[in-house]
């Protein structure tokens, strides 16, 4: 069976290192909060919540990157997580990671890819 998708933005909305685009994921549990940016010219998504502390990263919508675009940072605490893996380098929780969400770059549009089924 096919994965589902659903659009999430643009691919000019995104770009590398800078602000990045929220939306939300439905769950089971009801939606939660959830972002993308593109790093290393490739998009990238995970729900939009601290592994410190689950208070959402950006503290201006869509400010998840530190003043060098290299790292996405929690604005609360500072936790300092890798774009890529979402793995926090620095920090409260240093080694635990943020949620990633499965997304792709199709057709001039940001994606996220239901596998579930």
């Amino acid at each position: 069976m096919a994965a589902r998708q659903r659009l999430i933005c643009a691919s000019g909305a995104l770009l590398d290192g800078g602000a990045g685009v929220r939306f939300e994921l439905d769950t089971p549990s009801g939606p939660r909060p959830a972002f993308v940016v593109r790093f290393e010219g490739l998009p990238r998504a995970f729900l939009n919540a601290c592994a410190h502390v689950p208070v959402e990263l950006d503290w201006l919508e869509g400010a998840f990157f530190d003043a060098d675009g290299a790292y996405l940072i929690c604005a609360t605490h500072g936790a300092t997580y890798h774009p890529v893996t979402g793995v926090c380098v620095a920090g409260p929780c240093r080694g635990a990671s943020l949620q990633k969400l499965p997304v792709a770059e199709i057709d001039g549009g940001i994606w996220l890819l239901d596998d579930s089924g």
